[in-house]
């Protein structure tokens, strides 16, 4: 800052908020000089005037570490679930081989049909046929009166937008909650959800899909082709949010581009 112009008491300002965390060498000393710094503030960096105080250095070190330790724990939780997955998808894979089509189309065979779609101003018939070749369904219930629901579903939209196109293996699918066809469509528009939904007038029949969620919303669930649960924002009974589910999403996709956002319950 001496050499960039500032005055010895604007650097004092400076010391004094956000404090001196070097030691004051005979080295840094010279330099100090050097740069136009009065005998009275190398004498207070001498003195620890300015010093961090010791406590809060060790304080910040635990802090680093612990953030450190955080994210290695992360890191090999990460690792873990796309362990298990790429196994489990081995063994589903292996079992495909012997098992008939139909066992492996089950999501696509309980929507067929009955998908709709925001497009251009309007609900609109949504083509379904490439979600026969779909491996992951990222089930989304939710609904337009639900105030985390509409905090959650922009930043959903975010990260669908932008993992979407480079996984043509993966789909979200909108099953509303809403108490009306209006409420459902007003969501969508209002929301430019770009993802396909089950018709509103559909919804009530779909035990099959409408048995995976839990006991509140917003709720995201992600299933594989043949209907098994890879991850639920659910854990029992405990709700431990869509972040999760996102989180193992990512695992999943490791290794390609994928979206990073903060989800809230």
């Amino acid at each position: 800052m001496l050499r960039a112009g500032y005055s010895s008491n604007t650097v004092a300002q400076e010391l004094s908020v956000r404090r001196f965390a070097d030691t004051l060498d005979s080295t840094k000393e010279s330099m100090l000089i050097q740069a136009g710094a009065p005998p009275a503030l190398v004498n207070a960096l001498k003195s620890g005037t300015y010093s961090v105080p010791a406590e809060e250095v060790a304080r910040t070190k635990e802090q680093m570490a612990a953030q450190a330790d955080r994210r290695a724990l992360e890191a090999e939780n990460s690792r873990k679930f796309n362990t298990l997955y790429q196994s489990q998808l081995a063994h589903q894979r292996a079992a495909d081989a012997q098992a008939p089509k139909a066992a492996n189309d089950t999501i696509y065979r309980l929507v067929k049909s009955d998908l709709v779609q925001w497009h251009n101003g309007s609900l609109a018939r949504f083509d379904d046929t490439a979600l026969e070749k779909k491996k992951l369904f990222l089930l989304y219930f939710s609904a337009h009166w639900c105030p985390p629901c509409r905090k959650l579903t922009p930043a959903l939209v975010d990260y669908y937008n932008h993992v979407a196109p480079q996984h043509p293996e993966f789909e979200l699918i909108f099953v509303s909650f809403d108490k009306s066809p209006f409420g459902m469509e007003t969501y969508m528009r209002d929301t430019k959800m770009p993802w396909p939904a089950i018709d509103y007038q559909k919804v009530a029949g779909k035990d099959a899909i409408r048995k995976y969620a839990g006991e509140g919303i917003p709720d995201l669930v992600l299933v594989d082709a043949s209907g098994k649960v890879v991850s639920d924002s659910y854990d029992g009974k405990k709700y431990v949010g869509p972040a999760k589910v996102i989180t193992d999403l990512d695992a999943i996709f490791a290794g390609g581009v994928t979206g990073q956002v903060a989800l809230s319950r």
